[in-house]
């Protein structure tokens, strides 16, 4: 092929990226998309945004017995207790969460609801806490299993993201931990790598969910914005207290407010403040084999050695349970044009 024609092919790709992006930002944040209902009050897609930066929704939010595989793109997820819970996780083997956060789709634990089931064996170590203002569940797992590389420290997930789509974009959550009934939940954050991962959604009644599930904090993991006691090897379902508000802690009585300093600073090395673990009770333990009876066998290359014998914590060095920043890194762009219009024209270009 003549270089000239080379040129003019990158120059025509370019050109038609650059004019089917419009913008960044959409009409109404994910965050404001409030008022579904479970199972029928539910959108195709909840993100219909077009010619924004990030492209368009990857999956889907309407979810039954024809999309329930392990090829689900089901993007509608929930959380209710130990043995009825999902987690953000990719479509594709072997992928980075901080590549493909605004991607992710949700891998559950009970069959029923359209979506992708976690692999059995997966799951080595699971807390279920319920407590005032939300239900968090936090845990070991060996993450090959749901498409993430082993070695990946991972990211979070949340309803906002720096262009307000969410991550992954629209991705919504469902609960009845709340009063019995199903409730879309607004404000949740879900931390997943290091082979551990913690997933919390506030209610929505309260007035504080957006506190208990803050959302900016996300290079200081689980430990900072989960803080729990969960055990590898355990499984277990507890009553709790509220945890501190994520970044806010006390010092010789004085209460303090943790600023996270910018990624291009470099990793965080040190933390002021360890983050309290709050009191729990009622704790039940279970058996995997018993609460887990319904989850395929894991597919692919051999699995990963599953975690640390500590509790999931995502370090202050940026390793472990969402680490990474999750900043939408504006690289991925979807133009928008149909394949066939794509190749026609470049096949006019090269004539």
């Amino acid at each position: 092929m003549a270089l000239a024609k080379l040129v003019g092919l990158a120059t025509f790709a370019v050109a038609v990226a650059n004019a089917q992006v419009t913008g960044t930002y959409p009409a109404t944040p994910l965050a404001s998309k409030t008022g579904y209902t479970y199972p029928t009050g539910i959108p195709y897609k909840v993100d219909t945004d077009t010619g924004l930066i990030r492209g368009q929704q990857a999956g889907y939010n309407q979810c039954n017995s024809t999309t329930e595989n392990q090829d689900s793109l089901c993007q509608t997820s929930f959380i209710n207790g130990i043995d009825d819970f999902c987690l953000w996780a990719p479509i594709e083997p072997n992928s980075v969460v901080g590549n493909v956060e605004g991607e992710m789709v949700a891998w559950c634990t009970k069959p029923g609801r359209g979506t992708r089931l976690i692999p059995d064996g997966a799951l080595q170590g699971v807390q279920f806490m319920k407590t005032p203002d939300y239900v968090q569940v936090v845990g070991f797992i060996d993450q090959e299993k749901i498409n993430m590389q082993p070695d990946d420290y991972g990211g979070e997930m949340d309803p906002h993201g720096a262009d307000l789509r969410g991550n992954p974009m629209g991705g919504i959550i469902f609960s009845q931990g709340f009063n019995g009934q199903w409730t879309q939940v607004v404000e949740w954050h879900n931390f997943m790598g290091g082979n551990a991962f913690c997933l919390k959604a506030c209610d929505p009644s309260k007035p504080d969910d957006k506190h208990y599930c803050e959302h900016r904090l996300d290079r200081i993991g689980c430990a900072y914005n989960a803080p729990n006691a969960a055990r590898n090897g355990t499984f277990e379902s507890c009553d709790g207290d509220n945890q501190d508000f994520p970044g806010v802690y006390t010092v010789n009585g004085a209460v303090m407010t943790y600023s996270q300093p910018p990624e291009a600073l470099g990793p965080i090395t040190t933390m002021p403040y360890t983050a309290r673990v709050p009191a729990s009770s009622n704790c039940v333990q279970h058996t995997s084999a018993v609460i887990y009876t319904a989850l395929p066998g894991a597919t692919g290359s051999a699995s990963s050695s599953g975690g640390s014998s500590s509790r999931p914590t995502g370090s202050a060095t940026g390793s472990a349970a969402g680490a990474s920043n999750t900043s939408n890194s504006g690289t991925k762009v979807s133009v928008g044009i149909g394949m066939a219009s794509l190749i026609s024209m470049i096949t006019a270009l090269l004539v």
